[in-house]
């Protein structure tokens, strides 16, 4: 495992699963300027490296505490220094929501604010019984990023996300499980061991396959549907469906490669 850019972000790839883990333990693995700024260079360089699904988590006890505040009386002093800073949250949240392959949370602890919005990003969510879900921005006197305010709503569901922002409450695991937040809700002890296991299935899938159809679930306009079609067609054209029909023929497991 190494880091990016000597930030909390540290990444590591093996068997097509990669591992995108917040390092910060002190700070329940809140992710400070540079961090939000290392996400979207970790996912890029984790599909670079042969990733066919990702998997985003904390070390340790916590997931993601969200921004760290420490610094804010610097990288949020005022409006020009916030709309900046909210601007690298977003494209850390769109690195997640965007990426080409499959992404999995794997939540356990704290998941508070920005972590929220990074576990939204992702395709599928599962959580330790013990997890909590809060947006504390009403707490703290500032906005919630306008720009992944959709992702974020479009994930927990329309009444609790408003309970949520309004009320600032902390949310159990099965609250936001009910919400359709999250996939399943395990024992602690379990959960590494589950998301590794769904992650390995996906990973045995066909990458464009999996890149088409993510395409497709993220499509909000014509341009989109477009290139989502597009990146059907290509399937078709695919070696790899050539092999998924071969194996099906011959009742074997297929082994895709991604061309």
């Amino acid at each position: 495992m190494r880091d990016i850019d000597g930030t909390a972000v540290h990444i590591s790839c093996s068997d097509a699963i990669g591992r995108l883990t917040i390092i910060n333990e002190n700070r329940r693995n809140a992710l400070d300027q540079a961090a939000w700024r290392a996400i979207p260079k970790a996912v890029e360089a984790l599909v670079a490296e042969g990733a066919r699904v990702l998997i985003v988590s904390g070390k340790s006890a916590h997931f993601c505490a969200g921004a760290d505040i420490s610094e804010f009386d610097t990288v949020r002093a005022n409006a020009k220094a916030a709309r900046t800073y909210e601007d690298d949250n977003v494209a850390a949240f769109d690195a997640i929501h965007r990426a080409i392959v499959p992404t999995i949370a794997e939540i356990r602890g704290t998941c508070f604010g920005g972590g929220l919005g990074l576990a939204a990003a992702c395709d599928l969510r599962i959580a330790s019984k013990e997890a909590t879900f809060a947006v504390p921005a009403a707490k703290l006197g500032l906005a919630y990023p306008a720009d992944s305010m959709a992702m974020l709503a479009d994930a927990i569901g329309a009444q609790l996300v408003r309970k949520m922002l309004f009320a600032a409450t902390i949310e159990n695991a099965e609250t936001v499980r009910t919400s359709g937040f999250l996939l399943a809700v395990s024992e602690g002890f379990a959960l590494s061991d589950e998301v590794s296991a769904l992650a390995a299935r996906i990973a045995e899938g066909a990458p464009l396959s999996h890149a088409a159809n993510k395409l497709s679930l993220l499509s909000t306009s014509s341009d989109d549907i477009a290139a989502a079609r597009s990146a059907g067609d290509r399937t078709f054209e695919s070696l790899d469906y050539i092999e998924g029909r071969a194996a099906f023929a011959e009742r074997r497991k297929p082994q895709f490669k991604g061309s």
